[in-house]
């Protein structure tokens, strides 16, 4: 089952995430099988204000324990953390459901 995990990061947190982002990109490397997409989300002026991925998990127990495992978010780095179950319909241009 596929869930999207949005983080929001702390207000001014900036060097937070630069000082984790090698240990938290890492982590997703190890566990990459998962990841249908990760990338951070951008303000206005293109800095990360937070990230948004898009998992492969068996349940929402297990989407919350690979949250919870990232790097940043032991770090403290995010004011709040939202999973929601998650269903792909167009994947390179292409509808599949």
């Amino acid at each position: 089952m596929l869930f999207a995990i949005t983080n929001i990061d702390k207000a001014d947190s900036f060097a937070l995430r630069a000082a984790t982002r090698d240990i938290h990109l890492g982590y997703l490397d190890s566990i990459v099988g998962q990841l249908v997409l990760a990338g951070p989300v951008l303000n206005a002026e293109g800095q990360s204000i937070g990230s948004l991925l898009v998992v492969e998990a068996e349940n929402q127990a297990a989407a919350e324990a690979f949250a919870a495992a990232d790097p940043y978010a032991k770090a403290g780095l995010f004011e709040s953390v939202t999973i929601r179950p998650y269903r792909l319909v167009y994947k390179d241009g292409a509808r599949l459901a």
